[in-house]
């Protein structure tokens, strides 16, 4: 977990995603639209991505993509971060 949290330091809005997954290409496009400019780590790319991918689905990550951080706060996949907006959050 040590890897997810020093990247999740390096950055006020960190994404883990994949560059394969529709929901995470949704969220990213959401975040983007709020003008904020995230660290995205695509596991599918990365060259520790399958470690990153293992320590987010200890950290409950379940599915463990996407996995959005604001402030070092995990905030939660997909699910999560649509409920926030619809909410207005």
């Amino acid at each position: 977990m040590t890897t997810v949290i020093r990247a999740v330091a390096e950055k006020p809005v960190v994404i883990f995603s994949k560059s394969s997954c529709c929901m995470s290409h949704s969220i990213k496009t959401l975040i983007y639209s709020f003008g904020v400019n995230p660290m995205v780590y695509e596991l599918d790319e990365y060259p520790n991505g399958q470690q990153l991918e293992r320590e987010l689905k200890a950290l409950g990550f379940k599915p463990s993509v996407p996995a959005v951080y604001i402030g070092q706060d995990p905030i939660g996949g997909a699910n999560e971060i649509m409920t926030l907006h619809l909410q207005g959050k």
